[in-house]
């Protein structure tokens, strides 16, 4: 577990708060050691080196690459370029920059992916529930212009999850709300983190206007399907991830999607606490739903274009998403290691 005595006490006052109490929108579990691994930095990199095997290699070098002072990438596809201090001018990247056709990835799943982050839609019998819906600057042709691409109508959309707060999933939701008028769910924590004046370089990105607030373990029902949300903070303080039936050729399987995964160097302390417990409380959500799937709204980390590739090579053959439970647990063991590898490492600083 991370001993927070090897913690500046500027980075501390959250934290101890995070190991064994509430913080706004969630429960945290306390850290606890992982499966004997020696508390310190190596230890905790070689374990989620082992984890990673040859599955989750990007995760591994991103997320543990900052313990080991070469740490890795932290956001996805930038928002709109120029503006001092990051800030967002108007006018959207080229095109060509971020636009991928959809994919359908299940019988009733699919992917509205860019360069890096990814949108993606739940085809039930009475509607379509989307997870996120990226940037203010793409939802228009990404998503709803997209989507007939492969036989869905954005009319249809009924519900948006929004994971987490950061405008690259977020921004987008207005226009869905405007436009078609469907439910938003978010966490409380990350309705409030909206809702701040300063929000870095999505300052000026849209709003949705509130509506439900996501509590941990809370299920969402649209015709024949029935998705659980859990509030695993760390990414952000009301990171959504979610537990979703997903259909392969008749046969259900159960996909893991974790809703926030990049971790930086600089992260508060307090924050990688919440990550490596939030880790360990979704392998264990995700074990006891017998998931096979792991989805991410980062493709990256997935292998999202490796695996898209391979069912485009071979589409009679197995779906290249379909996994196991133990890579699905391998994934998690990799997060969490990396965030208490970062956090001890912040502590010899």
């Amino acid at each position: 577990m991370i001993n927070l005595n090897n913690v500046p006490a500027r980075r501390r006052s959250w934290a101890a708060a995070a190991c064994g109490a509430a913080i706004v929108g969630a429960t945290v579990p306390a850290p606890a050691q992982t499966g004997g691994t020696a508390n310190t930095v190596a230890s905790h990199v070689a374990a989620a080196k082992a984890a990673a095997d040859d599955t989750w290699l990007i995760l591994y070098s991103e997320l543990c690459g900052g313990a080991m002072g070469f740490g890795g990438r932290a956001s996805s596809l930038p928002p709109a370029r120029g503006g001092a201090g990051g800030a967002r001018q108007s006018g959207p990247p080229p095109r060509d920059e971020w636009y991928r056709d959809p994919v359908k990835v299940f019988d009733n799943l699919y992917v509205f992916p860019t360069a890096d982050v990814n949108a993606w839609a739940i085809q039930t019998s009475d509607g379509i529930i989307m997870i996120d819906a990226t940037y203010d600057y793409s939802v228009k042709e990404l998503i709803v212009d997209a989507m007939p691409k492969v036989g869905l109508d954005p009319r249809q959309i009924k519900y948006v999850v929004v994971t987490h707060g950061h405008g690259d999933h977020s921004a987008g939701v207005k226009y869905l709300q405007d436009t078609f008028g469907p439910r938003v769910l978010m966490s409380e924590a990350d309705w409030t983190l909206l809702a701040q004046p300063g929000r870095g370089a999505f300052a000026n990105a849209p709003v949705p206007k509130k509506d439900i607030v996501v509590a941990d373990g809370q299920k969402l029902t649209l015709g024949d399907t029935t998705i659980t949300m859990y509030l695993t903070p760390g990414h952000t303080l009301g990171t959504i991830s979610l537990i979703i039936p997903v259909k392969d050729k008749t046969t259900t399987h159960m996909a893991a999607f974790w809703g926030g995964t990049a971790i930086g160097t600089n992260a508060p302390v307090d924050n990688l606490v919440a990550y490596s417990s939030s880790a360990r409380k979704f392998n264990d959500l995700a074990a006891k739903a017998g998931a096979d799937i792991l989805l991410s709204n980062h493709g990256r980390y997935i292998d999202f274009d490796k695996r898209t590739g391979a069912n485009r090579a071979n589409p009679a053959g197995p779906n290249a998403f379909l996994l196991s439970p133990a890579r699905v647990k391998n994934f998690l063991t990799v997060a969490d290691h990396c965030a208490q590898a970062i956090a001890l490492a912040q502590g010899r600083k």
